[in-house]
């Protein structure tokens, strides 16, 4: 018999008609944060597959550094988390 130790969902259906499960998210150990895996760890959050607390505590990331992630794909999209494209983005915010 198999013991379910995860809280909530096992996956979500995102607004694009895909589907996330924890499965999908990136490796715990994750040093090098490209922007898909930033976005995988973002849409996982705003539609509630893991909590923000979750994501911080598993991913060794600050509650400040998550906001920054969730703002910038909200206000400017997926694109907005590439580091290269970081200045673009930051002066564009008032």
């Amino acid at each position: 018999m198999y013991i379910r130790k995860e809280t909530g969902p096992v996956y979500v259906t995102l607004p694009d008609g895909s589907r996330l499960s924890r499965s999908d998210l990136p490796p715990k150990d994750t040093s090098r944060w490209v922007a898909r895996r930033k976005a995988k760890v973002v849409a996982a959050v705003v539609s509630g597959l893991i909590s923000e607390e979750e994501a911080c505590e598993t991913y060794a990331l600050t509650t400040d550094e998550l906001k920054e992630w969730i703002n910038a794909v909200k206000s400017f999209g997926p694109a907005a988390l590439r580091v290269t494209a970081l200045q673009k983005y930051r002066q564009a915010d008032p």
